[in-house]
């Protein structure tokens, strides 16, 4: 008798779980190209549930990057739940067992992510057994996020997930977002963090703005002076050890990394640690401002660019390096009479937009000679002279659609940033504006729409530091990410709204500061 009397609450409670036949909206972001979630409910034990490698698969346990994602899955499958004691048993047809993920192809594991990496997947939970397939690693590694968002803990600690059926793929290949480490130095702890909730979203792009006119934290094995001279201090740089783990870092998430050394412009802080680099300037009316851009005119610039380009293409194995080559303030050249005299020697008259093209040709040259591909900004655009296979990326700008237009005619890659400067401060739901632009929406035929191969999330660095970049970032970029791995007809912004809102309480259990779109609360154990 006393043993019934023990039983029988376990068997309320059994009950009442298993009468709960849906979960509540999982709030999948970004939501995949196809998604059948049905009323049927499994449940996962702590003890019991794993993730394996199905029999077909080409990648097996010695696949770091895929052991290491098996186990970041479990901890936010099961760690990032409140622990609620729940039945120690369940009936096999109700219990999800197991997921066994299969990879087509077996190359990815030692490798990094790069500009053309098959981030497709499709995710079964059908049966006991669910099943995960991808023909790459970095498919895998963004169908486990899938996969652990379609998780619930309900009221009475049960951990359940629907049966569902997904297929997935992203709509552009390049979805980035970009920090700035030269007007605020971040530790590199919150750059992790910030690689984190990136792979929470399906960004798989860092582009790291590293240097700038106020402080050069990047430590050059070549050039040590560069930092030591042009850094804020010596503890707000980047070693060597600092870069290899963040490249680390983003390749378990699948996250590439490009650095971007912004070149002629934006390089005060290069000129205090490299002697003869910047332009001596000659104008009467700024006395105070002693010095320019890049001095484009000694053979001794072009030295030094080479050397330091191979430098930056050993430490970074992405295949692109950003060069940057925006807001050129001329006066510096203008007055300069070095610089006037070589301008009529080369037959560029008093052309400055040309003596800009001239440099950034050779640094283009430069960095294919080394085996990379190059990405500028869309002020050093020259149809005329940009090497083939360059990358245009539309910074701020009005009308930017117009840009998208010129530089796809002309037969170059763009990605696309005007629109998401999310370093900008506004208030109330300011989110919709991100939500709503369609990167597409330009004037072109459908040969010019594919070269639109993405975009990236700006926060600049001028008011942003360690103590707000996450808030300020996420969950804006969330946005970003939806609209760049979405397909085009995922618009709706009340659905939007719903889903992001579970979002980003799932991004806060898991450690990241999102802010809160309005008002509200989030219950750091269970979904809202």
């Amino acid at each position: 008798m006393e043993q019934c009397k023990l039983a029988w609450p376990w068997i309320l409670f059994s009950l009442l779980a298993t009468q709960a036949r849906v979960a509540p909206k999982p709030g999948l972001w970004p939501l995949p190209r196809s998604v059948e979630l049905f009323p049927h409910l499994f449940f996962l034990s702590r003890q019991e549930f794993k993730i394996n490698f199905g029999s077909s698969s080409k990648v097996g346990p010695s696949c770091i990057i895929l052991q290491e994602a098996f186990r970041r899955y479990r901890m936010y499958i099961f760690d990032n739940h409140k622990r609620l004691q729940g039945p120690a048993k369940f009936e096999s047809r109700k219990q999800l067992q197991q997921l066994l993920v299969s990879v087509v192809h077996d190359k990815e594991c030692e490798s990094f992510p790069n500009n053309s990496s098959d981030e497709s997947y499709s995710l079964e939970v059908l049966g006991p057994v669910a099943s995960l397939h991808a023909n790459s690693v970095w498919g895998v590694l963004r169908g486990l996020e899938t996969f652990s968002q379609l998780i619930h803990q309900d009221s009475y600690g049960m951990i359940t997930i629907n049966k569902s059926s997904i297929t997935d793929s992203p709509r552009f290949p390049h979805r980035g977002i970009l920090i700035d480490t030269a007007r605020h130095y971040l530790p590199v702890k919150l750059i992790l963090e910030t690689l984190d909730a990136m792979a929470f979203n399906k960004f798989n792009v860092l582009h790291w703005h590293i240097v700038d006119d106020q402080s050069f934290p990047y430590q050059s094995t070549t050039f040590p002076e560069l930092s030591n001279q042009g850094g804020y201090s010596l503890s707000h740089v980047y070693t060597p050890n600092d870069v290899h783990k963040v490249i680390e870092y983003a390749q378990l998430r699948g996250i590439r990394v490009i650095p971007e050394f912004n070149t002629p412009g934006h390089t005060q802080s290069w000129g205090k640690g490299q002697k003869g680099f910047l332009t001596p300037c000659y104008n009467p009316k700024m006395p105070n401002e002693s010095f320019g851009p890049v001095n484009p005119v000694p053979h001794s610039t072009y030295i030094f660019m080479s050397n330091f380009l191979e430098e930056i293409s050993k430490v970074f194995p992405d295949k692109f390096i950003h060069l940057g080559g925006d807001e050129i303030a001329f006066h510096c050249w203008q007055t300069n009479p070095g610089i006037q005299a070589f301008m009529k020697t080369m037959g560029l008259a008093n052309n400055l937009k040309a003596l800009k093209s001239f440099y950034i040709k050779k640094l283009l040259d430069m960095v294919s000679n080394i085996r990379k591909g190059a990405i500028v900004w869309h002020d050093a655009f020259d149809k005329d002279k940009l090497q083939p296979g360059t990358v245009v990326q539309i910074g701020k700008m009005e009308q930017y659609s117009i840009h998208e237009a010129n530089i796809t005619a002309a037969g170059f890659q763009v990605i696309l940033s005007s629109p998401w400067y999310l370093d900008e401060i506004s208030y109330g739901d300011d989110w919709t504006k991100y939500y709503e632009v369609e990167p597409l929406d330009f004037s072109g035929s459908p040969k010019q729409k594919q070269l639109v191969i993405g975009g990236e999330a700006c926060i600049w660095g001028e008011y942003v530091d360690g103590t707000n970049l996450t808030p300020r970032l996420w969950p804006w970029a969330s946005v970003v990410g939806e609209r760049l791995w979405s397909q085009k007809d995922v618009s709706d912004l009340q659905d939007a709204y719903d889903r992001l809102k579970i979002h980003r309480c799932r991004m806060v259990r898991r450690g990241i500061a999102a802010q809160p779109l309005s008002v509200g609360y989030c219950d750091h154990q269970l979904n809202e």
